[in-house]
């Protein structure tokens, strides 16, 4: 009898204590818990997924590619509204531009946040071309598609007279003679000239022509033909 007693009373224990253990076993893995912090954000808790997409957007935004666009509308030489958007904190368009290449400039900073993609001519994917031969579509100008053929698409321009508008080319290395891209001056002051192209790295995008990348990498400028 006593081993008897021993035994109802071991298991009366072990249910006892093991329920409750198991419980709190199980609760310390929930999300919320913490073990489930590192998943929170703004007071509120985010699936891995989330949480991925929430930091690559940080990360954007520390780049100077915020994703977030604002749309603006714009008068065409047609007298139509034509709805654009462009990415906040672009410079603006000089008041001495002419209306064709303000509209070309506007259409190719509506592509900015659009990845890069070889062979790509939508908003789905852009290559640095594609993005020039989109931008001059929008005032029905048909342009060369490769960097190359667009080299000689105009007339040579010094670095220190670009204008908004002009296309700017690079090699793939610095000291390179071999055009492998291109780009489009948005913005030509005597503290900087801005120019818009499709990164491979980045995308759609703005950049600075005096940066050392660029410049140990620039090859030559032209003024398109229009």
């Amino acid at each position: 009898m006593q081993e008897y007693s021993t035994k109802v009373s071991y298991s009366a224990w072990w249910r006892q204590w093991t329920l409750p253990v198991l419980v709190l076993l199980a609760l310390s893995a929930l999300p919320g818990c913490n073990a489930g912090k590192v998943n929170y954000n703004n007071g509120r808790y985010h699936s891995a997924r989330d949480m991925a997409r929430i930091k690559a957007a940080a990360r954007a935004r520390g780049r100077g590619r915020a994703p977030v666009t604002v749309k603006t509308k714009t008068k065409t030489a047609a007298g139509s509204t034509k709805m654009t958007s462009r990415r906040p904190g672009a410079s603006p368009i000089a008041a001495n531009v002419s209306r064709p290449i303000a509209e070309v400039i506007e259409t190719a900073r509506s592509y900015q946040g659009v990845p890069y993609k070889y062979g790509g001519t939508t908003r789905l994917g852009m290559d640095c071309s594609g993005l020039l031969q989109e931008s001059f579509a929008a005032i029905n100008v048909n342009i060369p598609r490769s960097s190359n053929e667009q080299a000689g698409w105009g007339l040579p321009v010094k670095p220190q007279e670009l204008q908004p508008g002009d296309l700017v080319f690079f090699g793939a290395s610095p000291g390179s003679n071999t055009i492998t891209h291109v780009g489009m001056v948005t913005v030509a002051t005597p503290e900087s000239v801005q120019f818009i192209h499709a990164s491979s790295s980045l995308g759609v995008i703005e950049n600075a022509l005096e940066t050392d990348y660029y410049l140990s990498r620039f090859i030559k400028a032209v003024r398109p033909r229009l």
